[in-house]
């Protein structure tokens, strides 16, 4: 890959460039002779939706400016960035998806007589006759590709557009202004005196709360997503036999679902986890660098994002030579009761906390059962919880945008909430017995299991999203072998 950083601005002392310096000539004869390819876009599917967010956020603000940047480019090494994917508060509220989004685009709400105007302050077209175009790697056309012209922003997200270098002049002035921090560092350095860390805590706060009850149109994103991960799975159990050829078995799995994510939407909403035998039991296991052996486990936590970024999120543990050991299936079928007790105790007037609750009271008594701990009763204290020792997190979250949604919340509206019809959340409890934990009886050690599903709360209980997975230890032994026949 080469570097768009001019050759004459480059440090003598560096390498920091492989571009050759620009003539006179071929400037000038870079500056005409360019087809006109405006059009007019239809609006995107997701613009009426954005709208009435936009319309919910106003009306809990009114008065006020409140700014949502989309964030900028990170560098991955020296000149080269990792792919750009917008903050999801802003493309929550303007439907810009991940293959159109602009680094460094600003929404802002600007307060007047007849509630907000939106205006998205974005980067236009790359002029021909400056040499943006092909000089600057960062957003030059010939470098990062064609981008909307304002007219065909407006077009699409059915909002008005205006230029970057007009959001200096708007924020300047004295209008009391909420602004989504720590996603834009010059965003902040404007905003300034002019907004307070309080009121930007609240702002963030009712952006996740916007985002906790799902329509249909976001069900029906997330549906699609879960759809093209259980693809993913399929694609990988096939793939399963040559994984256990090759020395890094693990690259090979996280390689053909990330595949699947790519062809299928905007890529993965999260690392894959790929994690095989006693990996399992590292709960974000992205290394995804070791082998996987005949009677090992494997257990795989993916999910596609959509083009409209939305991400599913589901785990399977998988005998890699799709049969179960039977001490393997004992872990397993404890860890299915705690799931199958969790997903019963999701519905509408529920806690939040009620599924993580009643799968830890299963998995508790199993390990008292195995002879594990003492008293599951007593483990089950809050002023105890050593059971915590073999799974230790939350059996689930919400789902949505971001693969841990709506993170921003006031507990009282999440973690101590009630469940409601349209909230999309995970079930995923799991146990991780260390290879070292001399706790255990040796059989156990070095098995790692997480059953995970994604779930939509319903007027009258839940629906599993994510059911054409199977769950129970037979069903995965079946679905395997008619895949490797």
């Amino acid at each position: 890959m080469s570097s768009s950083q001019p050759a004459e601005n480059a440090d003598r002392y560096a390498t920091g460039s492989h571009d050759l310096p620009v003539s006179a000539a071929l400037a000038e004869y870079f500056g005409h002779s360019w087809a006109d390819t405006s059009h007019t876009p239809a609006p995107v599917e997701a613009a009426p939706h954005a709208a009435r967010r936009r319309a919910a956020l106003s009306a809990r603000f009114p008065g006020e400016r409140l700014v949502i940047p989309a964030g900028g480019l990170k560098v991955r090494s020296n000149d080269c960035d990792y792919p750009f994917r917008p903050h999801t508060a802003f493309a929550y509220l303007t439907a810009e998806s991940g293959a159109d989004a602009v680094p460094d685009a600003v929404l802002v709400l600007e307060p007047g007589a007849a509630g907000h105007e939106a205006i998205l302050f974005t980067h236009p077209r790359s002029p021909r006759d400056t040499g943006q175009f092909y000089r600057d790697r960062k957003h030059g056309e010939f470098w990062v590709g064609r981008r909307r012209s304002l007219a065909e922003t407006e077009s699409a997200l059915q909002l008005t557009a205006a230029s970057l270098e007009e959001l200096p002049k708007l924020l300047g002035g004295v209008t009391p202004t909420r602004v989504v921090r720590d996603v834009d560092a010059g965003v902040d350095r404007l905003v300034g005196e002019h907004a307070n860390a309080a009121a930007d805590r609240e702002l963030a706060a009712f952006l996740s709360e916007l985002r906790l009850v799902k329509d249909g149109w976001e069900i029906a994103q997330l549906t699609a997503a879960v759809d093209h991960t259980v693809a993913g799975f399929t694609d990988v159990v096939g793939a399963l036999p040559r994984a256990m050829r090759h020395p890094r078995g693990e690259r090979l799995v996280e390689g053909v679902f990330n595949t699947r994510a790519r062809l299928e939407g905007n890529g993965v909403g999260y690392e894959t986890i790929a994690a095989g035998g006693a990996h399992a039991c590292v709960l974000h296991w992205i290394r995804n660098d070791g082998p996987l052996r005949d009677g090992d486990l494997l257990l795989l936590d993916a999910g596609v994002e959509t083009d409209t970024l939305y991400t599913a999120d589901v785990t399977r543990t998988l005998p890699v030579n799709g049969r179960f050991t039977d001490v393997q299936r004992r872990v397993y079928d404890l860890v299915y009761a705690a799931q199958e007790a969790g997903i019963a105790a999701v519905r509408p007037g529920a806690r939040f906390r009620d599924f993580h609750q009643a799968a830890m009271r299963v998995i508790a008594e199993g390990l008292e059962e195995w002879g594990v701990i003492p008293d599951a009763a007593a483990a089950l204290d809050p002023g105890s919880g050593i059971y915590r020792r073999y799974t230790l997190c939350s059996s689930g979250h919400m789902l949505g945008m971001d693969v841990h949604d709506c993170a921003r919340a006031r507990a009282e509206q999440y973690l101590d909430g009630v469940l409601e019809p349209g909230h999309v959340l995970t079930v995923e409890p799991g146990l991780y017995l260390q290879p070292d934990d001399l706790t255990l009886p040796e059989e156990l050690r070095s098995i790692g299991v997480r059953i995970e599903d994604d779930l939509v709360v319903t007027e009258d209980g839940a629906k599993v999203l994510s059911d054409g997975l199977p769950r129970r230890a037979d069903e995965i032994e079946t679905w395997m072998a008619d895949l490797l026949s």
